[in-house]
């Protein structure tokens, strides 16, 4: 079984991505299951309703989110209804669904959305005492555990991959819009601190270079206004033993334009 997991998508540059290389993508690796962070896919800020549906028909299978949930209100208005959307379990306010068991080739599949403690938002809870109570809430019908960890620090999502071997088969980071070169299998478990992100190539993790270059040298706010320009795509690629129902390998994707 493989499944196709894509990073942060930021803005219509990021959608537009997706949009353009999802159905070649799934051909050649041969995906059975597509998991998007649409978290900032909106404008690069929250999620609509009009965005959620054009993905799904754009052969997303599920969507996750992040700190950047409820940017939009009108999230509350589909987020009950929206059955291929999973919000962040440990985060305030709980509508909508911390995670979803859906069946891919016979097998039970539970999609996670957590949200680190270090340098991010309060939470409910942290993290790992999420993923215990999810565990031990639906142990006797789950087959696979694929878990989008979003956080900042990489000590925090390298330590829940190694807290939670042999359990959770697969653990992906997002939030940090960078991919980072660190994948791998562990005891059954495949793991990368940050997929990375679907959004603006020449930017800053989405966002106008001059904007944020005024930021930092200056301290004067801004508002943090989208770039434009060509796009990048960051995604990853699970296999996962049928037989064994453990991760068999990660392959990191990353579709850029020519520097």
């Amino acid at each position: 079984m493989k499944i196709l997991f894509i990073g942060d998508i930021v803005g219509s540059v990021g959608r537009a991505m997706v949009l353009e290389h999802l159905p070649k993508i799934k051909e050649e690796k041969q995906i059975d299951f597509t998991i998007v962070n649409a978290e900032n896919a909106a404008h690069g800020k929250g999620l609509t309703k009009k965005i959620y549906h054009q993905l799904i028909n754009a052969g997303c299978d599920m969507l996750t989110l992040g700190n950047h949930a409820y940017s939009k209100d009108t999230i509350f208005n589909f987020i009950d209804e929206a059955d291929r959307l999973v919000r962040p379990y440990n985060l305030e306010p709980t509508e909508g669904a911390g995670y979803r068991i859906v069946e891919v080739n016979g097998f039970k599949i539970c999609i996670v959305n957590l949200i680190c403690e270090v340098f991010m938002i309060p939470v409910i809870d942290s993290p790992f005492s999420s993923m215990i109570d999810i565990i031990e809430d639906t142990r006797d019908e789950v087959d696979i555990y694929f878990v989008d960890l979003h956080g900042e620090a990489t000590s925090e999502k390298i330590a829940f991959s190694y807290y939670f071997e042999n359990e959770v088969q697969v653990v992906v980071g997002t939030h940090t819009h960078v991919q980072t070169a660190d994948e791998r299998v562990s005891n059954g478990t495949a793991f990368i601190s940050d997929v990375g992100m679907c959004g603006v190539y020449r930017s800053v993790i989405g966002r106008d270079i001059e904007e944020i270059l005024t930021r930092f040298t200056t301290g004067e706010k801004t508002k943090f206004t989208m770039a434009e320009g060509e796009g990048i795509l960051s995604a990853v690629v699970v296999e996962i033993d049928e037989e064994s129902k453990l991760a068999k390998s990660i392959e990191r994707i990353q579709i850029r334009p020519n520097d």
